[in-house]
């Protein structure tokens, strides 16, 4: 295992994305720090000196994306994790969202992190090595009334990196899916979310799950550094990775449920196969 690494991390203005980045930065590792202000990283060049390199980057710009990455890679001559970090969420029930809202958190949540992905592998690829890591969620998994198109855009992030670890394998590069629960991170904020047009009929739905949001048990995201250096620092990291003592429990009444039912329905959907 290498004494250093170097991370290339999007979304590092706040959030998880910021706590990585300077407890990365701390242990002595080097780190390229995006996000869409530079003003909002800069402060790390201050902390930290040569060993970051603060980049202004919005994913859902192609060129911008390019950009930074062939930066990354000539600043420090190499990569080894990837961290697509960047995203935020659209709160609105199905029928409440907007085609345009909706393309926009996918240009965000699932294309940014695809366009990442796919200017990095040609210099991982030649490197022989590296760690595409992507944070995800718990609802990945499952899904939550209102927050619905959010939980499906990261079901396609999940479903494109498992397809991924599958392809680039054979270049001895590694993915990790990150799955976070619940934290008293700032994705909450005004900067982490954004709200379609109400409309009248689900005002009480929707006022009843935001109370039930806060009653949930939120971990400290300082916690979460050592969990993510024993992931990258593995030599066999696992595909999917969950943060939280939470995830685990709900997850495994979730998938019971629904095997159960598929079960259920088994002498149906056998029956379906031949004429």
């Amino acid at each position: 295992m290498k004494n250093t690494k170097v991370w290339f991390i999007t979304g590092a203005s706040r959030g998880f994305g910021r706590v990585w980045a300077e407890a990365a930065l701390q242990r002595g590792d080097k780190v390229v720090a995006t996000a869409r202000s530079l003003s909002s990283i800069a402060d790390l060049s201050e902390k930290f000196g040569d060993n970051v390199l603060p980049l202004a980057l919005d994913v859902t710009k192609i060129d911008q994306v390019k950009s930074a990455i062939d930066t990354a890679f000539a600043h420090f001559g190499e990569i080894d994790i990837i961290f697509n970090n960047a995203g935020y969420s659209l709160v609105g029930t199905i029928e409440e969202g907007k085609a345009d809202e909706i393309r926009a958190l996918y240009e965000t949540n699932v294309l940014g992190p695809v366009a990442v992905i796919q200017a990095a592998l040609p210099y991982l690829r030649k490197q022989g090595y590296g760690h595409i890591v992507g944070t995800s969620s718990n609802l990945g998994h499952i899904t939550l009334p209102v927050i619905g198109y959010y939980c499906s855009s990261k079901w396609a992030f999940e479903s494109i990196h498992e397809s991924l670890a599958l392809e680039v394998k054979q270049f001895g590069i590694k993915v990790t899916i990150v799955e976070p629960g619940a934290y008293a991170t700032e994705f909450g904020s005004p900067e982490s979310l954004k709200f379609s047009a109400g409309m009248e009929e689900y005002t009480e739905f929707k006022s009843q799950f935001v109370d039930s949001l806060r009653q949930l048990d939120r971990g400290n995201p300082l916690a979460t550094s050592e969990a993510i250096f024993q992931v990258v620092d593995s030599e066999n990291p696992p595909l999917r990775f969950l943060l939280g003592k939470y995830n685990l429990p709900h997850l495994r009444e979730t998938y019971a449920e629904r095997l159960a039912e598929w079960e259920k329905w088994e002498a149906v959907s056998s029956a379906a196969q031949d004429f």
